[in-house]
Order: C-alpha cells, then sequence, then structure tokens
C-alpha cells in the first residue's frame, strides 16, 4: 500500500494515497482519512487533554488517526477498534512507531461494545452514527463522544431518511443547522434513558457537514428522568417565522400560532438542554495556547462563540427575518448592538454566519429592524 507522512497536531503518522482529483478523495483508498476532518480531531483532542480518563475507545478508526492523536497527545490510554484487517494493520505499524498506550483490535464497533466496556467511547462513522448508539450507550462508562456526518436528513432535506434512523421528524428551516444536531443528540438521550441513565452536554457544535457532541453520561435513573424532561419539540408554524419549543414532552401538545391562527408543526424530538459545559468550554480557552494544532485560529473563534452564546434553543437567522417583513438588513454587530441596548442579550452563533443567539423574541426582533429601516428612510 503506497502511503504518505501526515502530521496532525504534534502526531506524525501514515496515511494511505488518495487520488486528490476525484470528488472525494478519501473514498479512493484502501483505509479511509478525511483531511476536513483536523478540526474535529483537534477539538476532540483538545478537550481531552482537560479531561483524565482511565480509557478511551475509537471504535470506527480507520487509519486510527484520531486515537493515535489521543494517545500521543494528551498520554490517554487508548483503545483503537476497526474491523478492516488493511486499516488494522496500518494503525498497528503507526502506533509501534508513535509509541504509548495504545491496544489495537479488529473487530465489528457492536460486537466490541456489547462485550467490554470503556471509560469514553468515541463513534466517528461514514454516515449516520444511529446503529451503533444502543451498544455504546450501554458501553460507555463516563462519556459518549459522536459524530454525524448524515446532515440531509438531520436537516430535513431528506425527511424519511431523517425519520427511519432517528425516529424523528426534522424539518429544513432557516436554523436547520441547530436542528440537526439537537435531533442527534436527541437520538443519544433517548438511547442512555432506555438503560436508566442519562446525559449532560460537556461540548457540541455543527460545522460544514457534520455534527459533533460529547456528552458526559450519568448512571442513575435521577439522571435519566432529567435527561428526559431536557428532550422537547420545537413548535413551527407553517406559514409564518413563529416558533414555541415545548420541553419536558415525548408527545407534542397542539399549539397555535398567535400570527397566523394555524396549528403549528412539530420539530422532534430534540435535546432542549444545555449544548456546552461553560466551566469546561473556559478551560479548553485556557490550554488552547498550550497545544500545537492545525486548525487553531478556528478552535478559538469557535469555542469563544460557545462560550458567549445563551443556552436558548435555536438561532435566528436575521437576513430571513428581514426579507419575509420585505425590508433590508441591518448589519450584524449593529443589531446586536440594538437589541442589547434594549436589554436583550444577543451574540452572534457559530450556526449560521447570519444567524443570533438572543433572549429577545420574535416580534421584538421583527420590531428593531423596521424600525431601523424607517429611521433611515428604507
Amino acid at each position: 500500500m503506497a502511503c504518505r507522512l501526515v502530521t496532525e497536531g504534534s502526531t506524525t503518522f501514515e496515511v494511505p494515497l488518495q487520488d486528490e482529483n476525484a470528488v472525494f478523495p478519501p473514498k479512493t483508498a484502501s483505509v479511509f482519512y478525511n483531511t476536513c476532518m483536523e478540526f474535529n480531531r483537534d477539538m476532540t483532542v483538545l478537550l481531552l487533554s482537560c479531561i483524565v480518563l482511565e480509557n478511551y475507545l475509537d471504535a470506527m478508526a480507520a487509519t486510527g488517526v484520531r486515537g493515535l492523536r489521543v494517545a500521543h497527545e494528551t498520554g490517554t490510554p487508548v483503545i483503537i477498534n476497526d474491523r478492516n484487517p488493511a486499516a488494522v494493520a496500518m494503525i498497528e505499524e503507526n502506533a509501534r512507531v508513535i509509541g504509548g498506550d495504545i491496544r489495537v483490535i479488529c473487530n465489528d464497533a457492536n460486537r466490541l461494545m456489547c462485550t467490554e466496556r470503556f471509560d469514553a467511547i468515541d463513534l466517528d462513522p461514514f454516515g449516520t452514527p444511529a446503529p451503533f448508539l444502543d451498544a455504546a450507550s450501554r458501553a460507555a462508562k463516563r462519556y459518549l463522544f459522536v459524530t454525524a456526518t448524515d446532515t440531509a436528513p438531520l436537516c430535513g432535506a431528506h425527511l424519511k431518511a431523517g425519520m427511519r434512523r432517528y425516529f424523528a421528524t426534522p424539518k429544513n428551516t432557516e436554523y436547520h443547522a441547530e436542528v440537526g444536531l439537537r435531533m442527534m443528540m436527541g437520538a443519544m438521550a433517548k438511547e442512555l434513558i432506555k438503560y436508566d441513565r442519562g446525559m449532560e452536554p460537556v461540548l457540541s457544535f455543527a460545522k460544514n457537514h457534520y455534527f459533533r457532541s460529547h456528552v458526559r453520561v450519568l448512571d442513575h435513573v435521577a439522571a435519566a428522568e432529567a435527561t428526559m424532561n431536557r428532550i422537547g419539540f420545537v413548535m413551527q408554524c407553517p406559514t409564518c417565522l413563529y416558533r414555541t419549543e415545548q420541553k419536558g414532552s415525548l408527545l407534542p401538545k397542539s399549539h397555535i400560532c398567535p400570527y397566523c391562527g394555524v396549528e403549528t408543526e412539530a420539530i422532534g424530538p430534540l435535546w432542549m438542554g444545555p449544548l456546552q459545559d461553560k466551566e469546561i468550554i473556559a478551560s479548553l480557552l485556557e490550554k488552547l495556547p498550550l497545544m500545537r494544532f492545525g486548525t487553531a485560529k478556528q478552535m478559538d473563534k469557535l469555542i469563544h462563540q460557545l462560550l458567549d452564546e445563551p443556552e436558548t434553543c435555536t438561532f435566528y437567522d436575521y437576513h430571513v427575518i428581514s426579507r419575509n417583513l420585505h425590508v433590508s438588513p441591518p448589519a450584524i454587530d449593529e443589531m446586536i448592538a440594538g437589541l442589547g441596548d434594549l436589554g436583550y442579550y444577543t451574540v452572534r452563533t457559530h450556526f449560521s454566519v447570519t444567524g443570533i443567539k438572543t433572549v429577545a423574541l420574535l416580534h421584538t426582533i421583527e420590531e428593531w429592524i423596521l424600525a431601523w429601516n424607517k429611521e433611515r428612510n428604507f
């Protein structure tokens, strides 16, 4: 197998050569390696530099890059698994060169998670994590990390696929990026609740073509009940931008839009609780300058945004609101300042370049945008 040396963070390893002229180069090699996921891996390595683990399972490792980096850059004992013998051979050779407390396994991920338990489990499949959540929910002792790259089903673009995989109803709204992340996290929560377990999100975000969530697993009935109370629905008006939230219910209650007088549509079930542990996020910001990452600038920007975002559910796209009002959108910084002057905490969101997280209600945002346009005689 023809290979090349790659460095991510402070770890150097071999990966298979790919056809860089292909539409999706990672699929052209015998063992999968996606350079576009370096940011994802960087964030996990940074997180695990702040968390002490007994062991960490990279369950579907491919080239094993994530697990190799976790072992080398954080000193965490690591188990790296893949069912492809060619992948395992490459992982073993890289592990021999890199060193560290690394155990390599060739097994089906579900079979492995049904026979052993691990302090932290990382699921990063090609596509949906849904087929692996049940086993991982039982096998993860303290932490569960999940990536989903099937964004179209989670965001409502492929409605039926989303309903099949996650047993939830998505909707292709202007805030679909947050719906997709919360729908994936809702699926994680539901699997844990089945086993009288709960979860507390530590670090969660959406980026480009994937969703990523790191959660702390809590092993008692009270945690399961608290987690269940944080599952709910966004009730979206089908004819205007009005929406409201219903928390703590597995069955949505009917709701009438106060503007249109029509019945709203339920999106979910979704995770409606916090997305981050703000203390952990602050510690990531402190640790970041002390480590070497290829995506450090992007990481710094995201961490600051996650630290600033209020824990309100779903963001507003102020360009969509302005278009719906048939007026010009203000500059985002001007609108954030304007809503702030009215007493409504408002910040940018990492979900969208034209999105804001705010405690203000929709009609307040609309009134401010209309007033801003009137002042300028637009």
